[in-house]
């Protein structure tokens, strides 16, 4: 599977249980996150990779940073892993 594909499934689901999400495309911020999204008031981003694939150290940092100010970040290679990650919020 793609990692379009694997977003489109995430992005699915997250609409599904009620989050507001978006992809994000071509930013003017490298590194960013593929997934922004909120929900019940909190801020989640997503790094979304197919399986085998890897975080790059810029977007690393990225979701270090949104882990520092409080945010949700992790990285997904399904939508299994979303629902891991997002347990306690739903």
């Amino acid at each position: 599977m793609s990692e379009q594909q694997i977003q489109k499934k995430i992005i699915d689901y997250l609409n599904r249980i009620g989050a507001y999400s978006v992809k994000t495309v071509a930013t003017n911020r490298a590194g960013t996150p593929d997934i922004l999204a909120c929900l019940n008031g909190k801020f989640i981003a997503i790094e979304v990779k197919r399986p085998g694939g890897r975080v790059t150290p810029l977007q690393e940092h990225h979701i270090n940073e949104i882990k520092k100010a409080g945010g949700i970040a992790f990285v997904a290679h399904s939508v299994d892993e979303v629902k891991q990650n997002l347990e306690e919020l739903i």
